[in-house]
């Protein structure tokens, strides 16, 4: 009987319903799905319907969800409108209107590009860390295909050695690039992204070995770089294998603390060694030598010679043979009549002296 009066009060509040035939779509933010079926079972299917209800009355049947249901479709419901910073980006683009090919036009507009990015991150106390710049040729508009394959832009990114917004250093970093920057192809676009950071603040100790000027250093390395290549200027990497002296160049790291903390964090673990090993002074190159085999064995060479008195070997070396680098060679431990140990090696046929036992 009670549930029949429910349905005859929602009955009547219906017959006085009229206006918004917008039809009543489910609400992601309910916690009970019974409501809506609730409501259609009254009748109410449009926002027009719900809003005519009595609100108090609403509430003492349903409860607060339904009034939450009832203010938003009147237009009463209030949010608290939460503010989001999006992240600020420091890019900087220009698109030529006709193609350039020498590098004045270049630098005149990355300079405005510096002095744009200088002037917003000093307004937010920050710095530039670093710079990455990207060309775009003009082979990029004319046929995507070919571009995709050719590269059509170029970019590069310079490290700072110590975060900072001075246009004229920054500049003179482009600049020294782009002195020896050559392009098949003419130019059309060029953009400029700098990556921000806090200022770092650095004190000097009495004893401090750090760098008074990086930046000068880092300029050095640049004009180095251009006059003899990339590849012959860095910080020399040993090689995954077991060719002597096999290294490759890779570029500066600026991480100074962290390679201070490697190279004491080495130093400790030889501190802890059970018991000495034998250094071995190379000659670079390998010095050429001659093996006489008679009935004394003797070494011959501008570097050592003498008498053999003793030797282990020959150790058999290779590696590389899947590719066009193989190689292979015998090494020797060798002791002469003077004392000294010294290792070395044939290979092709030819023997080298590669250093002396300390």
């Amino acid at each position: 009987m009670a549930r029949s009066k429910e349905q005859g009060a929602g009955s009547s509040e219906i017959n006085r319903v009229s206006g918004n035939a917008m039809p009543l779509a489910p609400c992601t933010e309910l916690q009970n799905a019974d409501l809506l079926v609730i409501l259609h079972n009254w009748g109410i299917h449009t926002l027009g319907q719900l809003a005519a209800l009595d609100k108090e009355d609403l509430r003492n049947r349903l409860g607060a969800e339904a009034v939450r249901l009832w203010e938003r479709a009147n237009g009463t419901a209030t949010r608290l409108l939460k503010f989001v910073q999006p992240p600020e980006s420091f890019d900087e683009s220009f698109e030529f209107d006709h193609e350039i090919e020498t590098a004045e036009p270049l630098l005149f507009i990355l300079r405005r590009f510096l002095e744009q990015l200088a002037l917003r991150l000093s307004s937010i106390y920050l710095v530039a860390r670093e710079l990455t710049l990207t060309i775009v040729f003009a082979n990029s508009c004319h046929d995507e295909s070919v571009a995709t394959a050719t590269n059509a832009s170029a970019a590069r990114t310079f490290k700072i050695p110590q975060p900072t917004n001075d246009v004229d250093l920054l500049f003179r970093i482009l600049q020294t690039h782009l002195e020896n920057f050559k392009s098949e192809h003419p130019i059309v676009a060029v953009a400029l992204r700098a990556e921000p950071s806090r200022p770092a603040s650095q004190q000097f100790g009495l004893f401090a070995t750090a760098l008074r000027n990086p930046h000068q250093l880092y300029e050095t390395l640049a004009r180095l770089a251009a006059l003899v290549g990339n590849d012959r200027v860095g910080t020399p990497v040993l090689e995954e294998t077991h060719r002597p002296d096999a290294f490759r160049m890779e570029n500066f790291e600026w991480n100074a603390a962290d390679t201070a903390a490697s190279t004491t964090k080495e130093r400790g673990m030889e501190g802890n060694s059970p018991s000495l090993r034998p250094a071995l002074r190379r000659f670079r190159p390998p010095a050429n030598t001659s093996v006489f085999v008679s009935d004394h064995h003797y070494l011959q060479s501008d570097k050592v010679s003498g008498q053999i008195l003793n030797q282990i070997g020959p150790f058999l070396l290779s590696g590389n043979w899947w590719n066009e680098k193989a190689w292979a060679r015998a090494e020797w431990d060798i002791q002469i009549e003077n004392g000294d140990v010294v290792r070395a090696h044939e290979m092709d046929e030819k023997w080298a002296i590669d250093g002396i036992y300390d």
